[in-house]
């Protein structure tokens, strides 16, 4: 069972059952109404009203006309004048002689230039390669060459990073490097030179896209996984992918208002502070897609800082942010935010990392905010499940049901047999939203993808309404002399004490029992907690044998990839006092 819920609801809510809204959201004739068809031989649930294609979108996004589409410091940049931006670069990728198949690599922090770029190339039928602004030069090559990128667009920062590295990628013909900070070396150069800079894209040639016949099923990008082991692979997506998440987002907005016995209003243009970084499909993905669809305006940063990212909330008057728990914590601590106004704010949503219900509750509570998370992978192109509103208050350490067009099982370790109602094992997943495979890994995708199905190395439950709850990764799951310890269910108790806004669990290698686990926490300003009384917290609330051994205190946030997932192997050396028993 979950938890009690965090706040009192309304005692007449929910108004209707799950599957009646879902029924009523995707009747005949609805904007969510589903349909049947083949998708690499299998039959497959989709969005009958889904966009076909990037291209389409972004032409579509015309019609926003003059709303603001990208902040990034004083740079405005409209639908119209993005889209002149776009249509400028297709047909400059086109006379360098870029078609269809072809891979565009993109390296580049969150600048107006980004979704130019990525629509510019997905509308002649290119593949875009979203690279990881955060790798290394020699990660970089990796990606580059894996992919088979002829063209890379980068800013100055790659740039610098590259060249100093001399990288062997023979498939490799130009760089373009935007904002360049000085002179570029052979075969570069300035992506100023084909369009501009942002503040001039409105006074760009009105001109249409190239014309290129896109399917709806064509692959579309390759963002590669996290790579916490190995090399990272390239999950290749197409563009249904990115397009079912238009409506599996909106429809999970929709069905909050359905439960709440409510008529689902007309969507209106909304305000958000994108601080996850768009090379991450939760941010590419999951919020841009929607965004354009709906003619949201996406706020870059240029960094992440809790202060500056309370300004631009103020002075832009943001509906909506967040990304990952921490960002959340990391403004609700801070000792200066009663000096903004933040009361725009009305949503703070977040995937890629497990949140506590202590979090759900205070933005529901200072904020005055509804939160809202949803679970998807990469390998998913993001959005699978969606929770919202009431439902997140009632059930806080699920990640929601999942959206009509997707399946959740969950299977034992043997690959075949389905576990029933509330037992923990694999999570697989199918729908529109799960892409081809892996580029170039034939072994990996036999492993990976099964019948339409992938297999998401999440253990995991369900329970009888179809929520869903993400217990741990496979291996970050602790067995203590036989007995699970799943880390979300400590961490979740740790982050309740009120000096708790960061923390980890891990394993430690123990002679006898195999493992046992320790924790590193980050307390919020101002507060204090020993190691004793963290323990004694967990020890009032949970098991004795999930009490962790060790506590560590550090005074940062704890290290985190781009996707939000805590680096939990840079946590261990935190513990090398302790010799294994």
């Amino acid at each position: 069972m979950d938890t009690e819920p965090l706040v009192a609801l309304d005692p007449a809510w929910p108004k209707t059952t799950l599957a009646q809204a879902t029924a009523a959201l995707t009747a005949a004739g609805t904007k969510f109404e589903m349909e049947t068809v083949t998708i690499g031989g299998i039959p497959t649930r989709v969005w009958k009203h889904a966009p076909p294609s990037l291209a389409w979108l972004i032409a579509a996004s015309r019609m926003h006309g003059e709303r603001v589409f990208t902040i990034y410091e004083d740079e405005r940049v409209s639908y119209a004048a993005n889209f002149r931006a776009v249509a400028a670069l297709a047909h400059a990728l086109v006379a360098m002689g870029i078609g269809k198949g072809d891979r565009v690599g993109l390296a580049m922090r969150n600048l107006p230039e980004w979704p130019v770029i990525f629509f510019a190339a997905a509308s002649i039928g290119a593949i875009v390669v979203p690279l990881n602004a955060w790798w290394t030069a020699g990660e970089l090559e990796y990606g580059i060459a894996d992919s088979g990128c002829r063209v890379l667009f980068v800013d100055d920062e790659r740039y610098q990073r590259l060249v100093a590295h001399a990288p062997d990628v023979p498939a490799l013909e130009t760089m373009i490097v935007a904002r360049a900070s000085g002179p570029l070396g052979d075969g570069a150069r300035r992506l100023e030179d084909l369009i501009g800079t942002p503040h001039g894209y409105a006074s760009l040639p009105d001109t249409e896209l190239p014309g290129v016949e896109i399917a709806t099923d064509d692959d579309a990008t390759i963002f590669y996984t996290s790579g916490t082991t190995g090399h990272p692979k390239g999950a290749l997506g197409t563009h249904r992918n990115l397009m079912t998440n238009i409506l599996s987002s909106a429809f999970s907005g929709a069905r909050g208002f359905v439960r709440r016995g409510e008529a689902v209003p007309d969507p209106q243009p909304k305000t958000y502070l994108t601080v996850i970084p768009m090379f991450h499909v939760t941010a590419c993905s999951a919020t841009m897609m929607g965004s354009i669809a709906a003619g949201n305006t996406l706020v870059f940063l240029r960094k992440w800082d809790p202060v500056r990212a309370m300004e631009i909330i103020e002075a832009e008057k943001v509906h909506a942010t967040g990304g990952v728990p921490t960002i959340a914590w990391q403004i609700l601590e801070h000792p200066d935010r009663a000096k903004y106004d933040l009361s725009s704010l009305e949503m703070i949503a977040y995937g890629g990392a497990p949140s506590a219900p202590e979090l759900v509750r205070r933005i529901y509570t200072e904020f005055g905010a509804l939160p809202s998370n949803g679970w998807g992978m990469t390998e998913t192109m993001a959005t699978v499940t969606g929770h919202g509103a009431e439902d997140y208050l009632s059930r806080p350490t699920s990640a929601g049901p999942p959206v009509p067009v997707a399946d959740l099982k969950i299977m034992d370790e043997d690959g075949v047999t389905e576990l029933p109602i509330g037992e923990v094992g694999e999570l697989w997943a199918r729908g529109p939203m799960v892409v081809k495979g892996y580029w170039n890994k034939p072994e990996a995708t036999a492993a990976t993808f099964v019948d339409g199905w992938v297999r998401t190395g999440d253990l995991a439950r369900l329970d009888e309404e179809g929520f869903v709850y993400i217990v741990d990764r496979a291996k970050d799951m602790i067995i203590r002399g036989g007995e699970n310890i799943y880390s979300s269910e400590v961490e979740n108790v740790l982050y309740a004490h009120p000096a708790v806004t960061d923390c980890a669990l891990i394993g430690l290698p123990h002679r006898t029992l195999g493992e046992e686990p320790a924790a590193v926490v980050h307390l919020a300003p101002g507060t204090s907690a020993t190691e004793a009384e963290l323990q004694a917290w967990v020890r009032a609330r949970l098991a004795v044998f999930k009490t962790p051994v060790a506590i560590r205190f550090v005074p940062e946030t704890l290290p985190r990839n781009a996707n939000g997932k805590i680096l939990k192997k840079e946590l261990k050396g935190l513990f090398e006092d302790r010799a294994a028993a």
